[in-house]
């Protein structure tokens, strides 16, 4: 059973990203506070779930959450700063972006982060199977992200994004052989 929270008196946001190790696309993230009677057995690290099962969490999460965000860093940032920097500033970016409550501890999922202005944070390894705030802000993240990947993936349909949402499946590599790059894909990558 994941919990709620790691301080019951505080404002407490999950934080986590999604896409990382793609090839394309910019990597997201979400912020989300939860009610601390929040209760849905469902959800879980997103990596875990099915396609199905994370879009039908998502409208839970995005009802039920006292606040919710999620942001990106494109592609072309990510080439400049590196991933796990622009993983840190897309989650900076979510957090700035939550309107209706300031959290006053962050939950971050992993082992690296940079302060975000005066508000405490923890990181934690593997959080997004540890706590539910980190767990929804997974899902968030990956949902909002696949759904970019799959509008895009119309514009350029021999990378299958669509299928592989950017991540370097065999058939993203040969369509990458085969028609080069798009302006989607991270140079600072090793493509082939």
């Amino acid at each position: 059973m994941l919990e709620v929270c790691l301080h019951k008196d505080m404002i407490e946001a999950g934080c986590d990203e999604a896409g990382r190790g793609c090839l394309a696309g910019p990597v997201f993230a979400a912020a989300v506070i939860l009610p601390n009677d929040f209760n849905e057995p469902l959800i879980n690290d997103s990596k875990l779930l099915t396609h199905k099962q994370r879009e039908k969490l998502r409208e839970v999460i995005e009802h039920y959450a006292v606040d919710w965000a999620v942001a990106m860093v494109s592609n072309q940032e990510i080439d400049e700063i590196n991933i796990l920097n622009a993983s840190i500033l897309a989650m900076h970016r979510a957090i700035e972006s939550l309107k209706k409550k300031r959290p006053q501890h962050l939950l971050i999922d992993g082992n690296r982060f940079k302060p975000y202005s005066d508000i405490p944070h923890t990181c934690i390894v593997k959080g997004d199977s540890k706590f539910l705030p980190i767990a929804a802000a997974s899902i968030l993240a990956k949902t909002h992200r696949d759904e970019f990947m799959t509008r895009i993936s119309k514009e350029y349909p021999y990378y299958q994004w669509e299928v592989n949402k950017g991540y370097p499946t065999k058939k993203h590599r040969e369509g990458i052989a085969k028609n080069g790059i798009s302006p989607y894909h991270r140079k600072s990558f090793k493509l082939l």
